[in-house]
């Protein structure tokens, strides 16, 4: 369909273009003498809105024939013959009004006077057409432009989307080896845990199935999740490990990328409860500050564990799938300290675009 036509407010406002076209259109008519400025309006104003319609075929025209190099003489042409016909019928259209309007008394002599004024009309109908076409081939390289880059956002959109699938992919296989690593290591010691951890890790993977197919969920439903991991861990290390949350209402409400928090727990297990003889707490704790979520993930470390700080697939994840979907709006702050290290993901308290 044509973009003028489209949309109402696009066609009013150009057929309000077109009144000063009408106005000039009666100036130039009126120059000869042979009809009055009043005469000369009651045939352009009519003849103008007419004629501005006839114009919009002129975007066919430009659509079949683009301006490329190599084709500007059949373009040229084309345009050439559009513009002879579109003036021949503004030029008959203006004798045929005159011939009507010359049925009323008072204007019984307008056919003959506008005679004089034909090569004037068909003329100024050449340039109209002229000028119409210009005014659609802008609204082609317009077209052109937004589809292009509409294009462009949809080719991005796909890649984002393609990038965070397979970072969402290589956590399901990751935290699993070091689930079964753990399962593993304790048939030999405590079948009976290894049987609970089985149970467990199960339920787990069934949540974490389901939750990691969602765009986002709340803060609440994540931690929840890291707790069942968690869980698990601690049948492998008893009282060596300790569970710490302090999760605020608002910020428990706030979606988050699902399994945003369990590479940050897993890096929490594995290189800071594991590496320690005497194990340690992990502290999960998140708080909405400002518009911005702020979500804390704390363990403690060996002095000697700490050339391992900050680095991983985990953390190197989350950066990632942060970027893609935040940008800038986000980021991952890690910090660490003499035996502790903190992992804090700062984020707005909003879904992700």
């Amino acid at each position: 369909m044509h973009p003028v036509l489209a949309r109402k407010e696009r066609l009013g406002a150009y057929l309000l273009a077109w009144g000063p076209v009408a106005a000039i259109a009666a100036y130039l008519v009126s120059l000869p003498g042979s009809l009055s400025l009043g005469e000369s309006a009651l045939l352009a104003v009519p003849l103008s809105l007419v004629y501005a319609f006839l114009c919009l075929s002129s975007w066919y025209a430009c659509r079949s024939a683009p301006l490329t190099r190599g084709r500007l003489a059949a373009t040229a042409g084309v345009h050439a013959a559009g513009a002879g016909i579109a003036a021949a019928l503004w030029t008959l259209a203006a004798v045929t009004l005159a011939s009507l309007l010359g049925t009323f008394p008072s204007l019984s002599r307008l056919p003959e006077r506008v005679t004089p004024v034909v090569p004037i009309l068909f003329v100024l109908g050449v340039l109209l057409y002229a000028l119409s076409v210009a005014f659609h081939y802008l609204l082609l390289s317009l077209e052109s432009s937004q589809a292009a880059e509409r294009r462009v956002m949809e080719s991005k959109v796909l890649a984002r989307e393609a990038e965070l699938e397979a970072l969402k992919a290589q956590l399901n296989p990751h935290f699993l080896f070091n689930s079964l690593n753990s399962v593993s290591a304790l048939t030999t010691t405590a079948p009976s845990r290894a049987r609970e951890m089985t149970v467990l890790l199960s339920e787990f993977l069934r949540t974490s199935l389901s939750l990691g197919g969602k765009a986002s969920i709340p803060l609440g439903e994540e931690v929840a999740l890291a707790r069942r991991f968690l869980a698990i861990e601690k049948v492998r290390f008893g009282s060596r490990l300790e569970v710490e949350e302090e999760v605020a209402p608002e910020a428990a409400a706030v979606p988050v990328p699902p399994l945003l928090l369990q590479p940050l727990v897993e890096n929490a297990v594995r290189h800071g409860v594991g590496a320690l003889v005497e194990g340690g707490r992990i502290s999960i704790r998140a708080r909405h500050q400002g518009g911005r979520l702020r979500i804390a993930v704390g363990n403690p470390t060996p002095p000697e564990g700490s050339s391992e700080r900050g680095g991983g697939l985990g953390l190197t994840n989350v950066r990632r799938r942060l970027a893609a979907l935040y940008g800038r709006e986000a980021e991952l702050v890690v910090t660490a300290g003499e035996g502790t290290f903190l992992a804090e993901v700062v984020l707005p308290a909003e879904p992700p675009a």
